[in-house]
């Protein structure tokens, strides 16, 4: 069900033209007419949050799968349906402003692409890509455009999060010199296939062709890639790492200013053909930056059961580590960093945790008279919460920049993506040239940097 190769190149051309950029874009009164690229499982949590916005009208819904417009439809009913992006894109031109990108990790790129080159706002899903090039094309393009990004990784405005990062940005337990980020989900239980399942019939409504899109071409297996579990696999997802990088890293990159890395080396069990790896420890070196130690900061990524030495953390006897979260270590202590969890400060001693209810409102009351005590955090006062996905709204209607756009965001997920290519060459430290975009002491890994796609899909 792919579209004619000469309704294709039309469609490209429309997508390359660049339309003008909205004037009523800086009117709060004007409507922000949006469409929405995959429309159920992350694809609907996004339509549904973007939508409560009260200047968003949504002009049209796309999704491979005709049976999964159903929730986007009773929450926002009379919305055109379209199966491929490409000819909603050209069917509405300059009839749309801004476009959410929910799709499995090998089609994020594309349409964001091509809806920036229209001059579009773009919302897309984390990780931003699915290789490194495709991450720094992705910025690069929006700063071409001017146009208004986020990336979907909503914990970022969360109050717990933004608590974190100013924490670590008073100073509270001094220069950071390493952190150590875990997550316990071992994957989609896909890890260990070494071979393709059995192929089976396409169900009615499902255009396959469309859902490969830029992967090469590969039968249909019932209840396997599609709609939830491509995770697992190269062609369409980024493993664990890729899919919770950019949520556990995030505050770290926000807090510490970090940008591009050293290098990245990764202990892992091993890729086969077709899936990522069950279990793996990344490592990366970051420069120095005002947050940090003199000599820089080393981040650590653990998953798949493997946890970092509960030492760390400094906390006191007895106590475990949330299932999913960050260890920060600095200069006078620790902070614990649950994922979507208020931050806690160790150890105790140093941190007043264990003083009397009195004594802690009395350090407080000195505190918020301007006494120098740095490191002594009687009560944590929470940060504000942020509204991710309004911020975005807003930022495309009032035209400022939003706190996760892609030329944040697009570092972390150049990171976090250089962190799956160490996964598949175990053991090996890879030298990172960001200016190069490269590998620089590496061909083998180098190769990874890019991925190819299929004739018609192409980048």
């Amino acid at each position: 069900m792919s579209l004619s190769r000469r309704r294709f190149l039309t469609t490209a051309a429309v997508a390359t033209l660049g339309f003008p950029a909205l004037v009523r874009a800086r009117n709060l009164n004007s409507r922000l007419q949006v469409v929405a690229v995959g429309c159920d499982g992350k694809g609907f949590d996004d339509i549904k949050e973007i939508g409560s916005h009260a200047a968003v009208k949504y002009v049209g819904f796309c999704d491979v799968d005709a049976g999964r417009f159903r929730h986007a439809d009773a929450a926002f009913p009379g919305v055109p349906h379209h199966a491929d992006f490409r000819a909603m894109f050209a069917q509405l031109g300059d009839g749309f402003d801004a476009a959410i990108v929910s799709t499995p990790d090998h089609m994020h790129a594309l349409p964001a692409l091509l809806a920036m080159r229209m001059k579009k706002h773009v919302y897309l899903q984390k990780p931003l890509a699915h290789s490194i090039e495709e991450a720094r094309l992705l910025r690069l393009e929006a700063a071409r455009h001017g146009v208004r990004t986020q990336m979907g990784n909503q914990i970022h405005s969360r109050s717990e999060y933004r608590t974190a990062v100013r924490l670590i940005q008073e100073g509270r337990i001094g220069k950071v010199r390493a952190t150590h980020s875990w997550l316990t989900n071992k994957g989609n239980g896909y890890t260990k296939l070494a071979t393709r399942p059995p192929a089976g019939p396409v169900p009615p409504g499902l255009a396959w062709d469309l859902w490969l899109g830029t992967a090469a071409a590969r039968p249909y297996a019932p209840a396997v890639y599609h709609p939830f579990n491509w995770r697992d696999w190269l062609d369409f997802g980024s493993g664990t790492l890729g899919d919770f990088g950019c949520h556990l890293l995030d505050p770290i990159f926000t807090a510490l200013k970090l940008g591009a890395p050293i290098d990245a080396q990764a202990d892992s069990t091993g890729l086969n053909p077709e899936t990522w790896c069950e279990q793996e420890t990344v490592r990366w070196t970051f420069p120095a930056t005002p947050f940090t130690a003199p000599e820089g900061v080393t981040l650590h990524w653990y998953d798949g059961g493997r946890l970092p030495d509960l030492a760390l953390a400094r906390m006191p006897a007895g106590r475990t580590l949330p299932a999913n979260g960050s260890i920060l270590v600095g200069e006078h202590g620790a902070m614990v960093l649950p994922h979507v969890g208020m931050p806690t400060l160790y150890p105790e001693e140093t941190f007043g945790l264990n003083l009397s209810p009195g004594e802690r409102a009395r350090r407080q009351r000195r505190l918020d008279a301007g006494e120098k005590d740095d490191r002594t955090v009687a009560a944590i006062k929470p940060a504000d919460h942020r509204n991710h996905y309004h911020d975005w709204v807003d930022a495309a209607l009032q035209g400022h920049e939003t706190s996760a756009n892609f030329a944040y965001a697009g570092p972390l997920t150049e990171a976090v993506l250089l962190g799956t290519v160490a996964a598949r060459f175990s053991g090996q430290r890879l030298v990172w040239d960001a200016p190069g975009l490269r590998i620089a002491n590496h061909a083998a890994a180098d190769g990874f940097v890019r991925k190819g796609y299929r004739d018609g899909w192409k980048i």
